[in-house]
């Protein structure tokens, strides 16, 4: 089963949450940040490649003008290989573990994983940030040492920055699921 909203990151930008159902121990949430604007790349190429021109004109130097070319197409490389997500996605399976997957606009894809036995809880936080207090989701992992601890707080869809019905939608499912796991681990 899949199902599919539109919604607004923190700043009010388009994003779409799609959630795919595999069975009751088995989740995905997939969110989708708007492709990159040919009108942006556009104006910034032509706002680099006429300020070479204007100096072009006033040093008479063809290298200027080779330089920013070679600079806006290294720029937009690094760009969307490296800066630019498409989309997060968060895979949880209640006998395996979380996975999260970035994919970039270039095809790139980050991924990783986090071992079931290491998770503690996963929940909505809260920061400040740009004089703001937004919410983010995190996964507390287990400290190996003390048992009560947690060694780590690893954020989940931090590129997307959704908003917190987003985020409760999200953080419910999990939740359901680490349930589903804690239950099915103590019973004999």
């Amino acid at each position: 089963m899949e199902d599919e909203r539109s919604l607004s990151d923190i700043c009010g930008g388009r994003l779409a949450l799609h959630r795919r159902y595999y069975s009751p121990s088995c989740l995905e949430f997939c969110l989708s940040c708007p492709r990159i604007s040919l009108r942006s790349i556009t104006a910034v190429t032509c706002t680099v490649w006429l300020a070479a021109y204007g100096l072009f004109t006033l040093c008479e130097n063809s290298m200027i003008l080779s330089a920013a070319i070679f600079i806006t197409l290294l720029g937009l490389l690094g760009y969307l290989h490296f800066v630019k997500i498409d989309h997060e996605t968060l895979l949880i399976i209640d006998s395996l573990g979380i996975q999260m997957t970035s994919s970039y606009a270039s095809g790139k894809e980050s991924t990783t994983f986090i071992e079931m036995g290491k998770v503690k809880d996963v929940i909505i936080n809260e920061a400040i940030y740009m004089q703001k207090v937004i919410y983010y989701l995190c996964i507390l992992l287990k400290d190996p040492v003390e048992p009560h601890g947690i060694s780590q707080v690893v954020p989940i869809f931090q590129s997307a920055k959704p908003r917190l019905d987003c985020l409760i939608e999200v953080y419910r499912s999990c939740q359901e699921i680490l349930a589903h796991q804690k239950a099915a681990s103590t019973s004999p």
